[in-house]
C-alpha cells in the first residue's frame, strides 16, 4: 500500500477501519443456526483519495455441534453443510486466520478498531459475535458500532435492497451467483465505496 493513502483512510472513518463482511447461514439465530460461510472485503483509498476494495478473503465453516440446519435456509443459500467440495474448516480456525489478516490490514492503514460494514450488518456481526464467543476468541470487531448499507443505500439511492440498489448505481450484480457469501461481500464493497466516493464528489468530505 501506498504510505500517502494510509492516514486519509484512517482521518475518514475516525480511525475505524472498514471491512465488509458477509456470512451465510443455516438459519436466523445466531446462537443455534450454523455459521456456514464468511467472507470478507478490505478497503483503501486511492492516489485521488477514492475509496476502493483491496483484497478479499473466504472461509466455508463447519457447522458446530449441535447447530440447527433449517432445512429451508439450506434450500435458499444452496449450501449443502457437509459436502466434500466445500473444503470447509472449523470455525475457529476460519475466524482466527482471517483476523490475524485484518489485524495487519488495520496496521497498513494506521486504523485503530475494524468495524463491521454489512448489508443489514446488525445480522452479519451477530453471527460473527457468537461464533467468537463459542470460540473464546475476541471479536476483532466494534461490538455495536457498524456501518449498514442497507440505510446507507436508503439515504443515498432511495433503496435498502442489495440487488436493486446496486441496480441503480449502475453496478453490476447477478442473482445467479447471489447469496453466495464472497459474491455478496464484494458486491457490497462496491455498493459501500460506490456511496461514500460519490458524498465526497458532492464536497461532503475533504480527505
Amino acid at each position: 500500500m501506498n504510505e500517502n493513502m494510509s492516514p486519509s483512510l484512517a482521518k475518514r472513518f475516525r480511525g475505524y477501519f472498514p471491512v465488509i463482511i458477509d456470512v451465510e447461514t443455516s438459519g436466523f439465530d445466531a446462537r443455534t443456526n450454523a455459521l456456514l460461510e464468511i467472507a470478507a472485503v478490505s478497503v483503501e483509498m486511492n492516489e485521488h483519495g477514492f475509496l476502493q476494495p483491496k483484497h478479499s478473503f473466504f472461509y466455508a465453516t463447519l457447522p458446530f455441534d449441535g447447530a440447527k440446519l433449517d432445512p429451508a435456509s439450506l434450500a435458499f443459500t444452496g449450501i449443502i453443510p457437509d459436502h466434500p467440495f466445500r473444503m470447509a474448516i472449523d470455525e475457529k480456525k476460519a475466524l482466527t486466520e482471517l483476523f490475524a489478516c485484518l489485524k495487519k490490514e488495520m496496521k497498513l492503514a494506521h486504523c485503530k478498531r475494524c468495524v463491521l460494514v454489512g448489508h443489514n450488518a446488525a445480522f452479519d456481526l451477530s453471527f460473527v459475535a457468537a461464533a467468537c464467543e463459542r470460540n473464546h476468541i475476541k471479536n476483532f470487531f466494534h461490538p455495536f458500532t457498524t456501518f449498514d448499507t442497507a440505510a446507507l443505500s436508503a439515504l443515498a439511492l432511495g433503496e435498502t435492497v442489495l440487488a436493486t440498489a446496486l441496480e441503480r448505481a449502475n453496478l453490476e450484480f447477478d442473482s445467479k451467483q447471489a447469496h453466495s457469501a464472497l459474491y455478496d461481500a464484494e458486491r457490497t464493497a462496491e455498493l459501500f465505496c460506490f456511496i461514500v466516493n460519490r458524498w465526497q464528489a458532492l464536497g461532503g468530505w475533504e480527505v
